[in-house]
């Protein structure tokens, strides 16, 4: 890929060969195979087995929301899995940690049964993607925090996109994960974190508060990673502007206004996001250095303006 890729510009920006296709199933006492929790599955249509990546929406939001972002990712070659952690009113942070690892477990044994026929979960290549509190839920699963979930799984990668864990420093949510201190999350997989520019930024004051406060947003998940470890800030875009764009219903108006809103476009902030989450997970999970070297090399190449510049440490095991 090399010189091609830095002067066509990164390809995991763009929408990849694969054709895809959604996949809705809810909770059902009749069927033993449904899912714990209502899923959202996104993957290719092409036959041949592929890595399945866990994705956790933000709060109170929708998992159809991330619509395209999630179809961006599938048509690189990979499975995406969307539970709705809540329906109603939001749990608890620490249920939909638990309502995680329960959807987490469920997926090795029936995953397969709602999938084309031709297309297969690989067993061993499992990775965490979450936004806003999902990105947080998304950490806390890695961390151990989902007392459901089988012990015996390993992830592959784990990437925050704007995590949040709080209002602010003093109203953290349960589980409390962030620790202030650097470099002291103990995992054992590479972790990126996305973040945005405009999200700790009021969007009127008041009475509307960061979406994403300092304190408790994607800088102190980042400082608290260790290699390996990447982050990548969309100076111009907000806190919701990776979400399609319509949303649909009382909770769409809600999270189209809440926020500090950046370009009015939000195409490119999607792209930014897919082709993070596409890069850094091929990296992660083939040893693909390719796309990802090459978004750090030149940032340029990316349809959202990163700023500060990307951070990419890699720890020694992983070279």
């Amino acid at each position: 890929m090399g010189e091609e890729s830095e002067r066509l510009g990164s390809s995991a920006f763009e929408p990849g060969s694969l054709p895809t296709t959604v996949i809705k199933a809810d909770p059902s006492r009749e069927d033993p195979v449904s899912p714990p929790k209502p899923v959202m599955i996104v993957a290719p249509t092409v036959a041949g087995t592929y890595p399945v990546v866990f994705f956790f929406h933000g709060f109170y939001l929708r998992n159809y929301f991330y619509s395209d972002v999630l179809s961006h990712v599938a048509s690189h070659g990979f499975i995406l899995v969307a539970p709705q952690l809540c329906k109603l009113l939001p749990p608890g942070g620490q249920v939909e940690v638990d309502d995680a690892g329960k959807v987490i477990n469920w997926a090795p044994k029936y995953l397969k049964s709602l999938l084309p026929g031709s297309v297969k979960p690989s067993g061993e290549d499992t990775s965490l993607v979450g936004h806003s509190r999902g990105g947080k839920t998304a950490f806390a699963v890695a961390l151990g925090h989902a007392s459901t979930l089988d012990p015996s799984t390993k992830f592959s990668a784990l990437v925050g996109i704007d995590p949040v864990a709080g209002s602010n420093v003093c109203m953290r949510t349960q589980p409390h994960i962030l620790t202030y201190e650097p470099e002291s999350f103990e995992l054992d997989m590479p972790v990126a974190v996305v973040g945005t520019g405009l999200g700790p930024l009021w969007k009127t004051k008041p009475p509307s508060p960061p979406c994403a406060p300092d304190g408790v947003n994607h800088k102190e998940f980042f400082n608290e990673c260790r290699p390996t470890r990447a982050h990548f800030v969309a100076a111009d875009y907000g806190h919701m502007d990776m979400l399609d764009d319509d949303l649909e219903g009382a909770v769409g108006y809600l999270a189209g206004c809440l926020c500090k809103k950046g370009k009015l476009d939000k195409s490119g902030m999607r792209r930014f996001v897919g082709g993070i989450v596409v890069a850094f997970l091929k990296y992660s999970v083939f040893g693909d250095k390719s796309e990802i070297n090459s978004i750090v090399k030149d940032p340029s190449l990316s349809p959202a303006r990163i700023d500060p510049p990307p951070q990419f440490h890699e720890a020694s095991s992983f070279v």
